[in-house]
């Protein structure tokens, strides 16, 4: 078995920590095979003003947090791909994402918070801070591009580096859609990690 680790860097990401209140919400940040699970609940999703709802009061707590920090940015409030989603850009915001985006995470739950003390539902809000998650899908990507490769030459599993549940829906995201590769996850967190295989024929 190969072992494959993630650029580090200052490209940190963001572990998909889900607070109490939103704990059975499916999330971008939850694994394929999570995921599946969840759409068996089959939950009836919040129309598009609804979510457009709570992208706004997230980005009121956000820009409030932002004055109390003295830091400047431009706040976006939108919907895509039926979750809420509160962008902030700006000068000086790595402080905002942290290292391997922890405090992007904390952030992102609080303002779930902030929605879910308003609303009373869960919501599954994502918050982006300099363009960071684009960043990092694009780094993972690539991550999970290399370990296919190393599976089909060698014809053996790779275990990557523990990741966040972000990083490793991304991962799967990308595995899953080449042919002759299959990925699932392994462990508990903080220490969960994603194995790339061969396709058993």
């Amino acid at each position: 078995m190969t072992d494959t680790s993630i650029p580090s860097a200052d490209q940190s990401l963001d572990e998909e920590t889900v607070p109490a209140a939103v704990a059975d919400e499916p999330d971008e940040a939850e694994e394929t095979e999570e995921t599946e699970a969840e759409g068996a609940r089959e939950k009836k999703a919040p129309a598009e003003s609804e979510l457009f709802r709570q992208s706004e009061i997230a980005a009121d707590y956000i820009e409030g947090l932002l004055d109390i920090l003295d830091y400047d940015g431009d706040i976006d409030e939108l919907v895509s791909g039926g979750r809420p989603v509160v962008e902030v850009v700006g000068g000086r915001l790595q402080n905002l994402v942290g290292q391997r985006g922890a405090t992007l995470e904390a952030l992102q739950e609080l303002a779930r918070l902030a929605v879910f003390r308003q609303t009373g539902s869960p919501s599954r809000l994502l918050l982006d801070v300099g363009g960071y998650r684009a960043t990092r899908r694009k780094e993972l990507a690539a991550v999970a591009r290399n370990a296919v490769e190393k599976v089909k030459e060698y014809g053996e599993p790779v275990r990557l580096e523990p990741m966040s549940a972000f990083e490793r829906k991304c991962v799967h995201d990308v595995v899953n859609a080449m042919s002759g590769v299959e990925s699932e996850s392994e462990g508990v967190e903080p220490s969960r990690r994603i194995v790339v295989r061969p396709v058993a024929d």
